[in-house]
């Protein structure tokens, strides 16, 4: 199975959009969280992610079918956030979304951290970032009765805040 991501472009955003809701309605059904899960979000919203000048939207193909996607923006040049990121459903738990996680993950090797969030009641999805190196914050955010988003992150490399000084080699 030959996995890839490529940005998206305009052209690119029906297709996005369409995936997108079918990837996210049935947790809207599930979880009735009707003010965030991406299944209610416009068409202007995606294309908005898609030109957004601090990220964008990557297509995931597989075998040269478009079946997912995954956002990514810096809130600097080296702390990545990931949002949303969907596959169809019948191309999930086939190691895909894993894939998709580490090829952004190279695209942007500056990167020092990697920031997501996952509903916690979606166990599957928990257990596939804990299982990548994201680690709980201890931050949740009650969305609904039904649901609580939890938040991860994953520091990357040996980055310390003493690190990221500048050297001064003049003597």
């Amino acid at each position: 199975m030959d996995i890839r991501l490529e940005k998206a472009t305009n052209a690119d955003s029906q297709i996005i959009f369409d995936i997108q809701v079918n990837a996210f309605l049935p947790l809207l059904d599930k979880y009735k969280d009707y003010k965030t899960n991406p299944a209610n979000e416009t068409i202007e919203g995606v294309i908005k992610r898609i030109n957004n000048t601090n990220g964008g939207f990557y297509k995931i193909i597989v075998d040269n079918s478009n079946v997912g996607a995954i956002c990514i923006f810096w809130k600097e040049e080296v702390q990545f956030w990931i949002s949303p990121m969907f596959i169809l459903s019948e191309y999930q738990g086939k190691g895909i979304a894993q894939k998709a996680i580490t090829l952004v993950e190279e695209m942007f090797p500056k990167a020092i951290s990697w920031e997501l969030a996952a509903i916690l009641e979606e166990k599957r999805n928990c257990y596939l970032y804990e299982k990548m190196g994201y680690k709980k914050t201890g931050v949740k955010k009650k969305l609904n009765e039904n649901a609580t988003l939890i938040f991860y992150k994953k520091v990357v490399g040996n980055f310390s805040p003493l690190s990221a000084l500048p050297v001064n080699n003049t003597q």
